[in-house]
């Protein structure tokens, strides 16, 4: 009741007010005289607040319509229209398809298509993540590499594309030979992806060709910690690394880092022959000969390498040949079929003069598998047993051209090295070396006195002497010590049988 009457009082007052409002602006005198055109236009109170009012009015109307006209370009052109998605998706379908085209041209080895192709669908998609990639990889393939170095670059602008951009630099790198640039790049990519098998094997290559042994163990522990390596082959290279930084360590003089680094590669890999080698003499040096036998002896059991027979010898250097023979009996009853027993067997027998177990030793390993030291064991076999020197000769003719056996080869470019090492000398590839059969063309023609293992030694001088002849000069025999040979004999020094000779005659 109150509160209506309260509305009505408000109501009353809201019209004397309004009445009191009109009757004084209709007291007022003019306000001025607009003159138009010669047209005089008297300007009342009333008059001007209407003007007013209508003036208002038109500036509303007028945002008013602006509003409407940029609300329609909008539509027109915004993000979220009909008009621009159609457009858009067009865009995007014609940059796709081209991004596949260079992506098949790439696959069929057309890389200048391919490189079209990708420039196109970099104006349609606007996505250089992508379309750079391609445009890299065609201009290595038709070898421009200076739009793919280019591109690269542009590549590691992008945080997205980082990693790829340093990637493909770093391959570049590696193709043209600047390996320490190569190895910065590496460092950076596995910082970027530390993960990355491809990454972490092209680092550890890297890290090798410069002789850094301890960071090329560093990034292999990492790359076993990603699960990128078996436990096996890390031991394996862990072990390869050890190695080698023992060796540096003793060309260096460090002798106790060379003794623990070296014992580390034999625990790891027992049967690295190299590193059971060098750990087995570091033993005998320290004075401890028992460790050294137990290390060569285990080694032994993977591997009969003539090196491990080379080194079990040293322990002892002073014995006679039969307390050698006696001693080397455990290592002869392993692997007691293998070529390299046989001839180690025989060796040591003809050390001890015992020339018919020498032969009885090697069996028909000359005629079955011959090679240079199985030929050149067989003329000392001869000679011991006081053969004619025309047959000696004729072992040792076989010897020179026959091939040279097992030896450290380059499992990836077939290279043959003399001593074996971690890194490959001739493709610089990181524990490639292989003791096996080499092609004779690529077997390199060693003395004969080197032939035969270091448990031996030299033969006599004189089979010295005919084995450097025939070396120097394998055409041509020495007719002085046998001035009359027989016409069979001769045949079979020049390789012709009797029955030959006789189809001749």
């Amino acid at each position: 009741m109150l509160w209506s009457l309260l509305k009505i009082i408000l109501f009353v007052l809201l019209i004397v007010g309004a009445t009191f409002a009109v009757t004084s602006l209709t007291e007022m005198d003019n306000l001025g005289i607009l003159i138009i055109f010669g047209r005089e236009f008297v300007i009342t109170p009333i008059l001007a607040v209407i003007a007013a009012l209508v003036l208002l009015l038109s500036v509303w109307i007028l945002f008013k319509l602006v509003g409407l006209l940029v609300a329609t370009l909008r539509f027109l052109n915004g993000d979220e229209t009909a008009v621009s998605r159609y457009f858009d998706r067009r865009s995007e379908r014609k940059g796709y398809e081209a991004l596949g085209e260079g992506m098949m041209a790439l696959a069929a080895g057309e890389g200048r298509l391919a490189i079209r192709k990708a420039e196109r669908a970099g104006k349609y998609l606007g996505r250089p993540e992508l379309t750079n990639l391609i445009v890299a990889q065609g201009a290595e393939m038709v070898g421009d590499r200076a739009l793919a170095t280019e591109t690269f670059k542009q590549l590691v602008v992008d945080d997205r594309t980082r990693f790829v951009g340093i990637r493909g630099l770093m391959k570049q790198k590696l193709d043209e030979g600047d390996t320490d640039t190569a190895l910065k790049l590496a460092e950076k990519a596995l910082v970027l992806r530390p993960k990355n098998a491809e990454v972490q094997t092209t680092l550890i290559s890297l890290q090798s060709r410069n002789e850094d042994w301890q960071g090329a163990r560093g990034t292999l522990a990492a790359a076993l910690k990603a699960g990128n390596l078996p436990r096996d082959v890390h031991r394996r290279r862990d072990a390869v690394l050890a190695l080698a930084h023992a060796r540096e360590a003793m060309a260096d003089g460090q002798v106790v880092t060379a003794t623990r680094d070296a014992a580390e590669a034999n625990r790891l890999a027992p049967g690295l022959v190299p590193a059971a080698v060098m750990s087995a003499r570091l033993a005998v040096e320290a004075g401890n000969k028992r460790q050294a036998v137990k290390i060569v002896r285990k080694a032994w059991d993977q591997n009969a390498h003539p090196d491990l027979a080379a080194a079990f010898a040293e322990i002892e250097p002073d014995e006679t040949p039969a307390l050698r023979l006696r001693r080397f009996r455990p290592l002869l009853a392993k692997h007691a079929g293998e070529p390299e027993v046989k001839m180690l067997k025989a060796e040591l027998h003809i050390a001890n003069e015992d020339f018919p177990a020498a032969r009885r030793a090697l069996g028909d390993l000359a005629e079955t598998a011959p090679t240079a030291r199985s030929l050149t064991i067989m003329a000392a076999i001869e000679r011991g047993e006081g053969s004619p020197d025309r047959v000696v000769r004729g072992w040792l003719v076989r010897a020179v051209t026959a091939p040279r056996g097992d030896q450290w080869m380059c499992g990836s470019c077939g290279h043959v090295h003399e001593d074996w090492r971690p890194v490959c000398a001739n493709c610089e590839s990181f524990d490639t070396l292989e003791w096996a059969q080499a092609h004779q063309s690529q077997a390199s023609l060693t003395g004969p006195t080197q032939m035969l293992p270091l448990i031996v030694g030299a033969l006599e001088d004189q089979i010295d002497d005919d084995v450097m002849a025939v070396v120097e000069n394998p055409v041509i025999v020495d007719a002085a010590d046998d001035p009359a040979p027989d016409t069979e004999d001769a045949a079979i020094n020049e390789g012709t049988t009797p029955e030959t000779l006789e189809a001749q005659k």
